[in-house]
């Protein structure tokens, strides 16, 4: 879902991950989830949004005076929820996604480029992951502190919970206990399994990798690299 209305729901703070790097996290309403918003820096100082999140205005005019809003990612067909949003508070924005996503995303907001069109610079560059019919990818950022992989719902990092919806993101979806790829990516959107293992492996050999951003609660932080190599692995 995706409304045009800037509607503000409890969210954290912006996060300084690196000198280019930005990161937010609010909860999901009814869900149990959490969803994160990464913010990177181009070299020519305007900012990429990935899977905007509608900030209260002391946060909003917190992103603002660090850069420019230049580009929206909205990284699947299904994390479209601000999308419209952010396009009627910055009309100029340019609107990007992957390419296999591009139907289910041009359904809320129009789309002015996907991951192969982007002009990547010294700093941000996108690719598609293989295996998941470009219904995602991943955006990687290079900066002086290292290089940041950001994902999407190819990857959780979601801790076990308790309760009812504990039990379902442990069992049933198979979406917590650390860095994995979840039950329903691997039945619903996955198509390859070994293509889909081949992107991982490729993005775990990311010259001075220091983080991965997931779509859905923590940064990896420890061994990034083995976390996606065992990532793959496990599919």
């Amino acid at each position: 879902m995706s409304d045009s209305t800037w509607t503000v729901h409890p969210h954290g703070a912006l996060e300084a991950l690196s000198p280019r790097v930005r990161r937010v996290q609010a909860p999901i309403p009814g869900m149990g989830l959490v969803r994160v918003m990464t913010v990177a820096k181009r070299a020519d100082e305007r900012l990429v949004i990935h899977n905007g999140i509608a900030l209260e205005a002391s946060a909003m005019e917190e992103l603002e005076a660090w850069g420019e809003p230049a580009f929206l990612v909205v990284p699947s067909g299904y994390h479209r929820m601000d999308a419209a949003a952010y396009k009627a508070r910055y009309p100029n924005i340019t609107v990007m996604c992957p390419r296999g996503a591009e139907g289910r995303v041009a359904k809320v907001v129009p789309v002015d480029l996907t991951y192969d069109a982007y002009d990547s610079d010294d700093v941000i560059r996108f690719e598609h992951l293989d295996g998941v019919g470009e219904q995602e990818g991943a955006m990687i950022v290079v900066d002086v502190g290292g290089a940041t992989v950001v994902l999407n719902d190819a990857l959780f990092n979601l801790p076990h919970g308790s309760g009812l919806k504990g039990f379902v993101f442990r069992h049933i979806t198979q979406s917590s206990g650390g860095p994995r790829v979840s039950r329903v990516f691997r039945w619903f959107v996955m198509k390859d399994r070994e293509q889909l293992r081949a992107s991982l492996r490729r993005l775990a050999d990311t010259p001075n990798l220091k983080r991965v951003i997931v779509a859905h609660h923590r940064v990896i932080l420890d061994d990034p690299a083995g976390a996606l190599r065992r990532a793959a692995d496990a599919l």
